[in-house]
């Protein structure tokens, strides 16, 4: 399996956890915000497939949201100019 085949898979999962926060009541997820919150946590070298797909598959909303909190935080901390 190539890498462009890999990320279609790990792109099919996102969306599968995005589908499945709608279903718990999180209707606005979307696949990028699912992946923008597991990748955050790798740090340089991306890990091996396996671990990508087990950080997908046992995100849960909590952690999401907390992530998601962060990103607002921190897009309300810009400085004005840059607004």
């Amino acid at each position: 399996m190539d890498n462009e085949m890999y990320l279609k898979e790990i792109e099919e999962l996102c969306e599968m956890k995005a589908k499945e926060f709608g279903i718990l009541g999180y209707e606005d997820v979307q696949k990028e915000d699912i992946w923008g919150c597991v990748s955050a946590s790798y740090k340089g070298d991306f890990p091996p497939l396996h671990q990508w797909v087990n950080d997908i598959l046992s995100l849960k909303p909590n952690k999401w949201m907390s992530w998601m909190m962060v990103q607002a935080l921190k897009e309300d901390m810009k400085p004005f100019d840059e607004n």
